[in-house]
């Protein structure tokens, strides 16, 4: 199989960053560092070593939800040393990732996983996956402003995908706003509201793929049901 695919199945990271990690020569086949998207690697026979540790296919499949605070990356390593989201589970020998990503100042659900199929179809564009964020955002969008937003704002190089916008609540000089977006670019409900000129000042995702955050405690994480995970896997 490909060496990228044979990466995200041993739980290193999503067959995309195992691409990154390939090009940025972190990976060696059989004692040497391979840096070609295209390698077929033998799961039987060959020895893959990524960061100079062995990898080996994972049999027992791990599923998370966590309730990520704000202050935590969700890279598995950071150049900044910065408190990162895999520190806050405890008791699991199995090497777990996050699916997708949550800024540093973002906070709710994240999943994390060593299920490199499944990570693959949550990030994946083409899957459409629902997102749910409730924001306090400064002001009160109008309905222009909020139409605007629906119906794609270019961002940087980009249109978003048609989205929704409801205000839950309104306040003197903010208000509070659900958000649902199909899409996982950058900053994107971010910067999506700087463009409809209601800056952001918290931000909590609150639904992923339809599976809600419920009443987990912020930086405690539970186990998925395995109705959960069925039902992600048949998306």
């Amino acid at each position: 199989m490909r060496l990228q695919k044979y990466m995200a199945l041993c739980g290193v990271a999503s067959r995309r960053k195992s691409e990154k990690m390939i090009l940025e020569e972190r990976v060696k086949v059989n004692g040497k560092v391979v840096n070609e998207l295209g390698t077929i690697v033998d799961p039987n026979r060959d020895v893959v070593v990524v960061d100079n540790k062995k990898i080996k296919l994972e049999e027992k499949k791990i599923y998370i939800m966590l309730n990520k605070p704000v202050g935590y990356v969700t890279t598995v390593k950071d150049e900044y040393n910065r408190k990162k989201v895999i520190d806050l589970i405890r008791g699991i020998d199995e090497r777990i990732y996050p699916i997708g990503r949550l800024d540093y100042d973002t906070s709710g659900l994240l999943f994390l996983t060593n299920d490199g199929e499944l990570t693959y179809k949550l990030t994946h564009p083409s899957f459409e996956v629902e997102k749910i964020y409730v924001a306090k955002v400064q002001g009160i969008p109008n309905h222009i402003e909020l139409d605007k937003f629906r119906n794609g704002l270019k961002i940087d190089d980009y249109i978003t995908s048609k989205s929704e916008i409801k205000v839950l609540k309104k306040y003197s000089d903010s208000s509070i706003v659900e958000i649902k977006i199909h899409e996982g670019k950058n900053r994107q409900v971010r910067k999506m509201c700087d463009k409809i000129n209601h800056p952001v000042i918290e931000l909590k995702r609150i639904s992923m793929a339809n599976i809600k955050l419920g009443n987990l405690k912020e930086g405690e994480w539970k186990y998925l049901k395995n109705s959960e995970i069925e039902y992600l896997k048949k998306l």
